[in-house]
């Protein structure tokens, strides 16, 4: 039984650079070609699993035919040592060449059965085989894929710091302009509020006052406790 053309690529594939990897992405133009490898040798991987089921279907069959043919074979021989033991000896000739013709059946299904088998498991070991190949194909492409956008994110960050021009560096001083203006606004509001306090009059005396640190002669308190003060001092 032939090995089926799916496996041709995918065995070319094993044995050639595409497994080895580094220098056949070595550039970015490469990755959209390798890419692409992989996308067909996935494609021809799935196509190579369902064969290899046809295959293993296949010998199921065979194994089933077997397994029917041995059943006849028992039961034929049955058959002719019944027919001897009544002296049918052509009946058990006859019985004996259908028993012939089984065996011989038997024999091609055995064969079939085998080579079915050996296909098999060769399919089976190419299919895991490039299988792995691919997914380490895969992974390696992705970290080259991944590392260049990280140094293209790196080498535009460098470019912009190092131009004075640049975006990047443009943007940073655009914010620190912003900051500077809302600090201005904010010591603008807080000066203001000083000058207003100082133009209507507001003295330090009252600002000791409003805190606490000074009574208000003129409080309620204040004149309660002169009331009292006075009323003392007649009564001595």
């Amino acid at each position: 039984m032939s090995q089926p053309n799916v496996f041709n690529k995918l065995v070319t594939l094993i044995k050639s650079g595409f497994v080895k990897g580094g220098e056949a992405i070595a550039d970015a133009g490469a990755i959209p070609i390798m890419e692409q490898e992989i996308k067909d040798a996935q494609s021809n991987i799935d196509k190579a699993k369902q064969d290899l089921t046809k295959v293993m279907r296949s010998s199921m069959q065979c194994a089933r035919k077997i397994e029917e043919l041995r059943a006849e074979i028992t039961k034929h021989e049955g058959y002719a040592i019944k027919a001897m033991e009544l002296n049918k000896n052509d009946t058990a000739l006859d019985v004996a060449g259908k028993i012939s013709e089984f065996e011989s059946e038997l024999n091609v299904q055995q064969s079939a059965m085998q080579k079915y088998d050996a296909h098999t498991d060769r399919l089976k070991k190419q299919v895991k085989e490039t299988q792995k190949a691919i997914d380490n194909m895969s992974r390696e492409l992705t970290m080259v894929k991944t590392t260049e956008s990280v140094q293209k994110a790196s080498a535009s960050i460098t470019d912009n710091y190092a131009n004075g021009t640049s975006k990047v560096l443009g943007a940073k001083q655009s914010l620190e302009r912003i900051k500077q203006r809302q600090q201005n606004h904010e010591d603008e509001l807080v000066a203001g509020e000083k000058l207003r306090d100082e133009f209507e009059g507001r003295s330090l005396e009252d600002q000791l006052r409003e805190e606490g640190i000074l009574e208000d002669s003129g409080s309620a308190n204040s004149v309660l406790e002169r009331l009292k003060a006075s009323q003392s001092a007649k009564a001595e």
